[in-house]
Order: C-alpha cells, then sequence, then structure tokens
C-alpha cells in the first residue's frame, strides 16, 4: 500500500476525489462509514477507513487493479470498488454509503423501479443485490459486479450501496440520486413485506462489528462535541 503523497503530487484528481467524499459526508448520506474511489491508470485510488469529512489529499490510499490481497491499512470492501472496476471498463469513479431510504428500500424489493426523470440516470432500473454481507472478500465483491450489471447503481440488502460515474462527483450526485429515488419509491408503493437478515448473515454482521463499532462510536462522539 502506498498513499498518493508517496507515488504523486497532489493533483486534480486527488482533489477531486477528496471533494466528493467531503460532500458525501456533508449530504448526511454517509457517517461512521463509506469510501469514494477513483480509477487512475492501472491503479485506484480510495479514501483510508475514516469519516469522509476528516479525509486529506495525502491520505488517499492507491492500490493496483490486479491485486490479489489487500495491504494492511487498505479499506476491507475496496474489493467491492475493484471489482466494479475490473467488471466495468466504463467506470472511473466508485462510491459506497449507507443511505437509511436505500437500506428500507432494499428490505422490500428486489429492484427499484425508475419513480422520475433524474432516476434514470442511475440506469433502466437498480437492482438489488440479495446478500446483507460486507463485501470483503474477492469473491463477494464479484458477486455484487454481477448483480450491478450495466446498472450505474446497485443497493446492497442490507448493507446500502454503491453508485458508479465517469468522475468521484458523477459517483456522488448518483448517491443522491439513488437516496431520493428510494425515497421516492418507498413513498409511491408503500412498505411491503419485509426480508430480514438471514442467522447467518446476523452472525456475520455481529462477528464484524467490534472494530466498527469503534470507528462508529468515534463518529458520534465528534458529532456530539464530546471528543
Amino acid at each position: 500500500m502506498t498513499t498518493v503523497g508517496e507515488t504523486a503530487s497532489t493533483t486534480g484528481v486527488a482533489t477531486g476525489l477528496v471533494e466528493a467524499a467531503h460532500v458525501l459526508a456533508g449530504l448526511g448520506l454517509a457517517t461512521a462509514f463509506g469510501h469514494v474511489s477513483v480509477r487512475h491508470g492501472d491503479s485506484v485510488l480510495i479514501t483510508p477507513p475514516k469519516e469522509l469529512d476528516l479525509v486529506a489529499p495525502d491520505e488517499l490510499v492507491e492500490i493496483s487493479l490486479a491485486a490479489d490481497a489487500l495491504p494492511a491499512g487498505v479499506p476491507p470492501e475496496a474489493w467491492g470498488h475493484l471489482a466494479v472496476y475490473r467488471a466495468r471498463p466504463d467506470v472511473t469513479a466508485v462510491a459506497r454509503a449507507q443511505p437509511e431510504a436505500v437500506l428500507a428500500a432494499g428490505a422490500v424489493t428486489d429492484r427499484i423501479s425508475l419513480p422520475h426523470g433524474q432516476a434514470a440516470w442511475l440506469g433502466a432500473s437498480v437492482p438489488v443485490h440479495d446478500e446483507a454481507r460486507l463485501l470483503r472478500s474477492a469473491d463477494r465483491a464479484e458477486h455484487a459486479a454481477r448483480t450491478l450489471g450495466a446498472a450505474d447503481a446497485l443497493v446492497l440488502r442490507g448493507n446500502g450501496a454503491i453508485t458508479t460515474g465517469s468522475a468521484p462527483g458523477h459517483a456522488l450526485a448518483r448517491m443522491w440520486l439513488l437516496d431520493a429515488a428510494c425515497r421516492v419509491h418507498l413513498a409511491a408503493h408503500g412498505a411491503g413485506p419485509v426480508q430480514t437478515l438471514s442467522p447467518d448473515e446476523i452472525a456475520a454482521w455481529r462477528t464484524a462489528a467490534p472494530p466498527l463499532l469503534d470507528r462508529l462510536w468515534a463518529h458520534l462522539r465528534r458529532t456530539a462535541g464530546t471528543a
């Protein structure tokens, strides 16, 4: 793993990536968790595992598109970003977040239809990936990328969303649009039967909890003004 500051000057690529990360947090679409990345030649620049509004350009992490293992310090869910870039040569940027409306919509449908014109910027429709586990392995991430297909956004049931774009700002804009589309979807269709997590999925989330709870606690302390 290398940081951007060790391999290149802080160019417009890094600046644009950091700005998108700050906006994603500023809009409330990400709390303690979430990532933004951009394709950069044969590598990917990605935000580190910290709150997005605190990320600086020299903290971005660079990993090879061909990586078969993630070095220490790289966000474990970087596998999801890598899988999308490998499957979709047209994608230059990826955003990952957990908007509440997306979580709600993913629990009641297997596909988000287009409720309004701007939602068409997300694809012909938005598929829902029916596995509520963190994308912390190459195999799991590749499965999600196959569900994404040719769409520009993917709802991850119980796990938020992935959006894509030709630049970080476009991926961020699609995350905002997806959140809005899910809110409209829920309002228009009402809540249907809710598909909850399976016992195995719950166990997987509980296993991953300790360091993630530490990050959430740090976020809540800072939000409350006590840190």
